[in-house]
């Protein structure tokens, strides 16, 4: 069965960097594309960032644009997400999820979340 499990969150200091992981299994991984969401306390989900299936073309919403790398290693049938100068307001639990359509965010599985907590 599809199984997507995300690890590598934490507590960090804000302007610090923090690298999350989406280990995937059950499926081609290689022939979807996948993205990072986000969910901060009391707030909605917030798309974070996606990748094609090749790692080639990638994605960002603005307020992550030129701090966070999204990567992925086909390979390992794992996905990344490197965060830099991290704030405050990335504050969330991060979820990996498949994308059948491409970018269109209509996710068929997701992982179960891992908490990233950004304070000083």
């Amino acid at each position: 069965q599809v199984q997507l499990v995300e690890s590598g969150g934490g507590l960090v200091q804000p302007g610090g960097s923090l690298r999350v992981s989406c280990a995937a299994s059950g499926f081609t991984f290689s022939s979807y594309y996948m993205s990072w969401v986000r969910q901060a306390p009391g707030k909605g989900l917030e798309w974070v960032s996606a990748i094609n299936t090749g790692g080639g073309s990638t994605y960002y919403a603005d307020s992550v644009k030129g701090r966070f790398t999204i990567s992925r290693d086909n390979a390992k049938n794992t996905l990344y997400l490197q965060m830099n100068s991290l704030k405050p307001e990335d504050t969330a639990l991060y979820y990996c999820a498949r994308d059948p359509t491409g970018v269109a965010g209509l996710y068929d599985y997701w992982g179960q979340g891992t908490q990233v907590t950004v304070s000083s």
